[in-house]
């Protein structure tokens, strides 16, 4: 297995600032998530424990179809927006850490104020394209390794269970750092089954006569 300390980056400098100028142009729907929001999405569907069609994750996450120039900027965009998705689960696949495009710190920022809320909100909307299915199977477990994301999203603010765990600035900067191998938690956690409990090893009958 590759050393999981070892970052794997998704795209190319050039390819992801290509998306970059492709988010920012007024070809892309202002609701659509931005570039760094785009990489957060597509992480979580590449985490994802079921495949979701093209089709359906490309419309969510540019709520609409972009204005794309014409069938080469089309075929070229999402051929990137697919090689992030994929690069990303052979990563996780070999045990590699994802390197996300940010620094691992808030710098003493409120997460919605940096790139890390936009990626983590990013990431939720991921989950929230198949909701159901990553809660199907030990929900609580699933629950814990997600909150640090619902945390730095910026999403849950206004929940009261929530807004005593955010308020803790040194708990955020801290979450912060976890997020690659929470990644790769949550990866594994759909793909390699639980063990199971070994066998009781059976009580040896005597073979004296009564």
């Amino acid at each position: 297995m590759a050393d999981i300390n070892v970052y794997q980056p998704l795209l190319m400098d050039a390819d992801f600032e290509r998306l970059d100028d492709f988010f920012e142009s007024d070809r892309a729907p202002s609701d659509a998530l931005d570039t760094i929001g785009a990489h957060g999405f597509l992480v979580a569907l590449a985490v994802a424990p079921t495949a979701l069609s093209a089709a359906h994750w490309i419309g969510e996450l540019f709520q609409g179809e972009p204005a794309f120039a014409d069938e080469q900027e089309r075929d070229e965009i999402l051929a990137l927006l697919e090689t992030l998705k994929v690069n990303a689960a052979q990563a996780l696949e070999l045990g590699q850490l994802p390197e996300l495009p940010f620094e691992l710190t808030l710098d003493g920022l409120a997460p919605e104020e940096t790139p890390i809320g936009d990626w983590c909100a990013g990431f939720m909307e991921g989950v929230f394209l198949d909701e159901a299915a990553w809660f199907a199977e030990d929900e609580e477990n699933v629950a814990t390794l997600l909150l640090p994301f619902m945390a730095l999203s910026g999403l849950f603010d206004e929940e009261p269970d929530m807004q005593d765990f955010i308020a803790d600035a040194q708990r955020l900067e801290a979450l912060v750092s976890q997020l690659p191998d929470l990644v790769l938690d949550l990866y594994l956690h759909y793909r390699v089954p639980p063990e199971k409990p070994k066998p009781t090893a059976r009580k040896k009958r005597s073979t004296r006569k009564r």
